[in-house]
């Protein structure tokens, strides 16, 4: 008995460790890079479009002296009409809510930028994103038009879908059908999203690659692999603004 009671004293003297987390349950990658990207979608008035655009030409340089501008479009396909897409790049959380206080000081940002436009728009979208990490930023090499293709995948993170995306991304790719602008995984918005943006010379060679993409045997092994983690999937087709730093 005395040396079940010392036996006992010891096993509750003894330091309380926390649980080991198996890494087998960790969704995907890790994201060590804090570089993310903002999609950000406004849908404008009706016949406001135009005077929208507009004004943001004349005045862009008042946001981008405080962040990089990526790209910015109209959607021409895809959707609800009277739409444009932009994105926009930090270096991580701390970097945007500096950006954010320094717009919020800045009067002529306010005056010129934002509340001209602010009465034009009828709504506004912002999801933020990540390049995934076997994913690198490509600027086109000339001007074009762009698709951004949304695919929804099922619950899990890239550790239950990831590689075969990644297949089926890089299938298309490697057989010349399309060109890769970058592929991003949404943090903060709906969840298991994953966003391919694609650049190609016109409309036309898109839908000309596309005719050819469905009937390479390698390209459908592929595409037949990752639909089995797709839930659903949209597009927009994008066409570049006058300022937009991707043409």
């Amino acid at each position: 008995m005395l040396a079940l009671r010392r036996s006992l004293t010891r096993a509750l003297a003894a330091p309380i460790t926390a649980p080991q987390v198996c890494s087998s349950f960790a969704t995907g990658p890790r994201q060590y890079d804090g570089t993310f990207y903002e999609f950000r979608t406004y849908y404008l008035k009706p016949s406001k479009m135009s005077e929208f655009l507009e004004n943001v030409k004349k005045n862009i340089h008042l946001r981008t002296v405080h962040s990089e501008l990526v790209g910015y479009w109209s959607v021409e396909f895809g959707g609800r009409v009277n739409k444009v897409f932009h994105i926009w790049k930090y270096d991580n959380f701390a970097h945007r809510t500096e950006v954010r206080k320094a717009l919020a000081k800045d009067k002529e940002w306010q005056e010129q930028f934002l509340i001209p436009n602010l009465a034009l728009i009828d709504k506004q979208e912002s999801e933020i994103t990540y390049l995934v990490p076997w994913c690198k930023l490509v600027k086109p090499p000339k001007e074009g038009v762009y698709e951004l293709a949304t695919f929804q995948m099922k619950p899990g993170g890239p550790a239950l879908w990831g590689d075969p995306f990644k297949r089926a991304v890089h299938t298309h790719v490697n057989q010349g059908y399309t060109k890769l602008v970058g592929v991003f995984h949404a943090e903060y918005g709906v969840l298991n999203r994953v966003h391919v943006l694609w650049w190609y010379e016109s409309a036309d060679s898109r839908a000309a690659g596309r005719h050819q993409s469905h009937e390479d045997p390698r390209v459908v092994a592929a595409v037949r692999e990752s639909v089995n983690f797709l839930e659903s999937q949209q597009n927009m087709l994008l066409i570049p603004t006058s300022f937009s730093p991707l043409k």
